[in-house]
């Protein structure tokens, strides 16, 4: 029998620091299961709205086939090494649409590259060339957790 799983709480416990901490350009690590249940983190660019989280994939990227089999997930945003100690987590389920992942993959483009140098203005171009290969995941926090 599996455990009751706490009621999503958007914004529950993320304060004002911690939406100008997320609201800055930084990496995240999106930790899924393994077939074998291990966990596995790879570095994502990610958006909070203030509800859930959304990143995006490539459609037939390894994250996106662990996140069908098993959309439970982790994103972990820390600070940067000189800052002061700050993190946030969060533990919720991931949904993937077909649908939005071109158009967050150049939201945060812009927001995390500088568009002008010739090769990120490449890389773009040729991920518009193929929308279709996109998606977008949006994880809906069911626990929230911080630490300074």
């Amino acid at each position: 029998m599996q455990p009751p799983r706490p009621t999503p709480a958007p914004n529950a416990g993320v304060t004002d620091s911690d939406t100008r901490f997320l609201a800055e350009p930084r990496i995240g690590v999106l930790i899924t299961s393994r077939d074998d249940g291990r966990p596995l983190g790879v570095p994502v660019w990610f958006d909070w709205n203030g509800a859930a989280v959304e990143m995006f994939s490539a459609a037939d990227a390894p994250k996106t086939r662990r996140l069908r089999r098993a959309p439970f997930a982790s994103l972990l945003v820390t600070n940067r090494v000189g800052e002061p100690e700050h993190w946030v987590a969060f533990d919720g389920t991931v949904t993937i649409s077909p649908e939005g992942g071109l158009a967050l993959a150049e939201r945060l483009a812009a927001r995390y590259w500088d568009l002008e140098q010739p090769a990120h203005a490449e890389t773009l171009a040729g991920w518009r060339a193929h929308p279709e290969a996109f998606c977008r995941l949006t994880l809906t926090p069911e626990l929230i957790r911080t630490g300074r």
